[in-house]
């Protein structure tokens, strides 16, 4: 799970070189409306096995 994340992190980089800002967009968008696939992803993240 860490490194589909760190490879979407990656991805997201790469796109970041072009004009428009995808990072912030995203982050906003994430905040505002509070997805539940991002909250279960958090859990999963931080879980303790």
């Amino acid at each position: 799970m860490r490194i589909i994340c760190i490879l979407i992190l990656v991805l997201i980089s790469i796109i970041e070189i072009g004009p428009v800002p995808i990072s912030p967009i995203f982050l906003i968008w994430i905040i505002l409306f509070r997805p539940h696939w991002f909250y279960a992803l958090v859990l999963k993240l931080y879980a303790k096995n």
